[in-house]
């Protein structure tokens, strides 16, 4: 079965074209306001994943995708944007303790429609990807079984070129993998069953005690890790569900961004500076005068959000197009982090060392070309800070064209071979 070769053909199958801008273009007017004052990161300070590996996913065969601060996969419908996002998203689950049945519903979508399978039957599938961080480059590899039974077969985490956990699944009729992983102590090596549904690495803090110096590098490569792929928020705004007014909660932005107003209600009161990047980055964006962004409460307990046009009056945010409110929407989480976004990041770990990372299945979905290009830019001035990474799938990849610090992985070439 395709599922039990770890790592197989990663090496050596064609990745995706990639290309990155490094052109310098003049600032469009506006966007110079909107960075926000701070001090950068150190580089490698925070856990990142810097490359996915799709070696066996839905359209995606021996595939490699280089991920900087500011990714985008550009393509054409039905080249594989979006399963690489979601292959994405679904290790950042499993690294949370998520099971692959809450991962995978319809893992059976997941495998190659080529895959043939083996003489007992069993297909699955194979995704990992490589974070770079204080530990150094780690690499996460992760096979999968989708049929007959949903279970993970094969799991190995790798630090600077040593194997530190190795999972196989040795008996079919138990439900768990045999693991093995480095303890470089009087014991070279510790084995143990774990669950067959779930992550290894994101268990391995509840089962290594640390008191060697195997086991802390052991550890150290699976904090690092689990801490960069749970530091992933899957955004994609849905204007239609922003327009009417929404209870006030607790002001965490939801995926689709639903409850943006009340979310703006928490923000203009938290953080004035921020506040202030949004409103500049909504005049590039929006038709008209913005002279500020607000939250208005209605006499019923909900609240809508308003932009102040001055003189002329205020506008309900209802009333825009869908590209300014999938700006707005994409602009208020990069500028935010963490705290404000419904999401589960690792609470052990100081947010100082974690870089948020935003996954933007169509992101210039409705917007014009001079939309994205300010997005694109807001991503830049916000990445160079070090807190957030942003992982985004357009049609058009001619809208970051000379957008520098933008790299464009161009997955249309390789559907045209």
């Amino acid at each position: 079965m395709d599922a039990t070769r770890l790592g197989a053909g990663t090496a050596t199958a064609p990745a995706a074209c990639t290309t990155t801008t490094t052109v310098a273009t003049p600032a469009v007017p506006g966007t110079a306001a909107v960075g926000v004052p701070g001090t950068p990161a150190v580089a490698g300070d925070r856990p990142a994943v810097t490359e996915l590996r799709l070696s066996s996913y839905k359209s995606h065969r021996g595939a490699a995708f280089p991920l900087t601060p500011l990714t985008v996969l550009a393509g054409p419908s039905g080249s594989g944007k979006s399963s690489a996002l979601e292959a994405y998203a679904a290790l950042s689950r499993l690294g949370g303790g998520a099971s692959l049945g809450e991962v995978f519903p319809d893992a059976a979508a997941c495998v190659p429609e080529r895959a043939r399978p083996d003489a007992q039957g069993r297909r699955g599938i194979r995704i990992g990807c490589t974070v770079e961080g204080p530990a150094g480059e780690v690499r996460l590899d992760v096979a999968v079984q989708v049929e007959p039974e949903l279970r993970v077969v094969g799991e190995r985490l790798t630090g600077n070129g040593q194997v530190l956990l190795s999972t196989a699944l040795r008996d079919p009729g138990r439900r768990t993998v045999q693991a093995a992983w480095h303890t470089a102590g009087s014991v070279p090596v510790t084995r143990a069953p774990l669950p067959d549904d779930r992550l290894g690495t994101a268990l391995l803090p509840l089962r290594v005690a640390g008191k060697t110096a195997g086991q802390r590098m052991v550890l150290d490569a699976a904090e690092q890790a689990v801490v960069a792929l749970r530091s992933a928020f899957v955004c994609d705004p849905r204007p239609d569900r922003m327009r009417a007014p929404v209870p006030v909660g607790e002001g965490r932005l939801q995926a689709g961004c639903g409850n943006l107003a009340e979310v703006l209600r928490r923000t203009r009161a938290e953080c004035t500076t921020r506040h202030a990047a949004l409103v500049a980055a909504c005049r590039t964006a929006c038709a008209g005068a913005v002279e500020d962004l607000a939250a208005e409460e209605l006499g019923d307990g909900t609240v809508r959000a308003v932009l102040d046009r001055g003189a002329l009056g205020v506008t309900p945010v209802g009333r825009l197009g869908d590209g300014e409110l999938r700006y707005l929407a994409l602009a208020l989480v990069l500028l935010t982090g963490p705290g404000v976004l419904e999401m589960d990041p690792a609470a052990e770990v100081l947010p100082a060392r974690q870089a948020l990372t935003v996954l933007a299945d169509g992101l210039d979905r409705c917007l014009d070309r001079r939309q994205a290009r300010e997005l694109l830019t807001l991503a830049v001035q916000m990445g160079e800070r070090g807190h957030v990474r942003l992982v985004g799938a357009v049609q058009d990849g001619g809208s970051a064209a000379g957008v520098e610090g933008v790299s464009v992985v161009d997955l249309g070439c390789e559907r045209g071979r």
